[in-house]
Order: structure tokens, then C-alpha cells, then sequence
């Protein structure tokens, strides 16, 4: 298992941070009307795409979600970029056509976020199968929530990474209440790791508020589907702090539950371990705190000097001339 060094230590404060305050401004900036549409916040689910993105190699595979901004940013992709695909301009990582719900930048190996539920875990199962019919070594890493697990496409998916042994790192992110509808009242088995376990897929349960927790356990499955050992499947136990979307008046769930969760914030359980080793104190956390605002407001730059697309061009990608036609 990888050593903790004060160095790596303080790049996964750093990415979750940068996660929390670029959310936070998008948040703001719906409430300006800059962003429209529907917006999906990652507040207090950071320490996954952070810890199982940390396991990765540059070239894998990675699908998302429509809440998969956190996954992004973590995975390179320039954060002017994701902005501006917010805002519905060109310059966005999807020209605009996305949205905050299909990010998408293929030189980053990110394959997207996808609005239906799961609607990607065929095509990341398709992925893997692909590299490995072509001695690829990648492994493909897929983040769904766990509403997936009530969707036909989740079990086809399992079943067929399963037979076939596709390289796939399932990674299912359980906030418990899927849209709006807790956990216990949707499904008869609540435990998902044992939905994948009755595929004969190595699974396991993992605090997904731990950054430390998830990376290791994303390296040892990382690790055994590399040696060949097919898809695994990490169940990670997580918390969103922040509505489904914006329109969501959160009518399902008490006020004291959510109070509770955040108190198990990942970003300030891990600041306080890094303070409890003398890697952080008030003057590191600060200069973090200015980089990452520094960061944002330059995206958010971007974004509001980009350009719409000409209205000359909205069936571009749309309709295509057969030639001879």
C-alpha cells in the first residue's frame, strides 16, 4: 500500500477543496441565472472522485454521472472549460451542447456524465470489453449513485462484466436517498455490494467521507482487475450535503440527519489529521483557500468572456447531408 507522504497528503486536501469551492460558486452562480438548466452539486461526496481517481492512470477510462463536475475537475479537465460548458458556451469542454450534466474531454480519457440513470454502465462495460479484446492495460472506472441499482441496465451490466471479465471498476456512490427516495423504501436488499456479489464480483463497502479509506481501497481493486482478475465493485458509503439539484426542496430527509453527516465532512476530518501531523496549519490552509479562488474566478472569467453559437449553427451534430442526396 502506497505510503502516506506530507506532499500526496496535502494534493488530496487540495483537489477536494478545489471540488467544494467550485461547487459552491456554481451554486451562486445558478442563483444569478449565469448557469441554467439542472445542476447537481458533489458537496460532501468529494473524497470518492478524489481517492478513486488518485488509484488511476492517466489513460483509464472514466465515466461519471450527472453530478460528475468533482470527477472532472480531479481528472484534468481545465476548469475554464467546465465553466464554460456551464454557461452553454463554445469554449466549453462540449461546445456548450452538454451542460453541467455531460461534461466531456476525450484527451483527458473522461468519457462524460451521462443524465440517464444509469445509462453509462453499458457503455463502460463496452469499454473495458473493447481494451480487453485489445491487450489494452486500462481499467475503466464508472461512479453511479445507488438509485442505478434499481435500473435494469445495472444488472446486465454486472452480468455481463462478470462473464466476460471485463477490466471495469465499478464504483457505486450511495448518498441513500437517490433522488428523493431513501435507500430502505425503493429497495427490498439495501446492501449493494451483495447485489454484486451475487454476480461473483469482489465487492466491498467503503466510508466514502475517508479520502484515505476510499484511495486505498480503489488501489487494491485497481490492482487485482490489472492482474486480471475482471470487474470489482466498490460500494462507497457517502453523504450529499446539498439538495438532488436545485430544485429539490429536500422534503424527504430531517434537517438533524443532514446535520449529523456534515459533521463527518471529509474535508475537515482530513484537514484535522494533516493539522494532528504538523503537514497543515492556518497559514497552509489560507494559501490553499487564495489558489483555489484564484482558480475559480479565472474560470469563471473565461466562461463570461466565451461566445454563444451562432443560431446558424444548432443543427450541427443534429442532422447530417447523405451525400447524393
Amino acid at each position: 500500500m502506497r505510503q502516506l507522504t506530507q506532499d500526496h497528503a496535502l494534493e488530496l486536501l487540495r483537489q477536494m477543496v478545489r471540488i467544494r469551492r467550485f461547487e459552491e460558486r456554481a451554486a451562486q452562480l445558478y442563483t444569478q441565472e449565469k448557469i441554467r438548466g439542472f445542476l447537481h452539486l458533489y458537496i460532501g461526496e468529494e473524497a470518492i472522485a478524489v481517492g478513486v481517481m488518485d488509484a488511476l492512470n492517466d489513460d483509464d477510462p472514466v465515466f461519471g454521472t450527472y453530478r460528475e463536475h468533482g470527477h472532472a475537475l480531479v481528472r484534468g479537465v481545465d476548469p475554464g472549460a467546465i465553466m464554460a460548458e456551464m454557461y452553454g458556451k463554445v469554449e466549453g469542454c462540449s461546445r456548450g451542447r452538454g451542460g453541467s450534466m455531460h461534461l466531456f474531454d476525450r484527451s483527458k480519457a473522461f468519457y462524460g456524465g451521462s443524465a440517464i440513470v444509469c445509462g453509462h454502465l453499458p457503455m463502460a462495460v463496452g469499454m473495458a470489453l473493447g481494451d480487453k479484446l485489445r491487450g489494452r492495460d486500462r481499467v475503466t472506472a464508472c461512479f453511479f449513485g445507488e438509485g442505478a441499482a434499481a435500473e435494469g441496465e445495472f444488472h446486465e451490466s454486472l452480468n455481463l462484466a462478470a462473464l466476460w471479465g471485463c477490466p471495469v471498476l465499478f464504483c457505486c456512490e450511495n448518498n441513500r436517498y437517490a433522488m428523493g427516495t431513501a435507500l430502505d423504501r425503493s429497495e427490498a436488499q439495501t446492501d449493494i455490494a451483495t447485489k454484486a456479489s451475487s454476480y461473483r464480483i469482489p465487492a466491498e463497502k467503503v466510508d466514502g467521507m475517508d479520502v484515505l479509506a476510499v484511495e486505498q481501497a480503489a488501489r487494491r481493486a485497481v490492482a487485482a482487475i490489472r492482474e486480471g482478475g475482471g470487474p470489482y465493485f466498490l460500494e462507497l458509503e457517502t453523504y450529499r450535503f446539498r439538495a438532488h439539484s436545485m430544485f429539490d426542496p429536500q422534503l424527504y430527509r430531517e434537517k438533524e440527519e443532514v446535520e449529523a453527516w456534515k459533521a463527518r465532512d471529509p474535508i475537515d476530518l482530513f484537514s484535522a489529521t494533516l493539522r494532528e501531523r504538523g503537514w497543515l496549519d492556518d497559514e497552509g490552509m489560507s494559501a490553499l483557500e487564495q489558489e483555489t479562488e484564484a482558480m475559480i474566478d479565472a474560470a469563471v472569467a473565461f466562461a463570461e468572456a466565451g461566445t454563444w453559437e451562432p443560431v446558424e449553427e444548432l443543427a450541427r451534430d443534429v442532422y447530417t447531408t447523405v451525400e447524393g442526396e
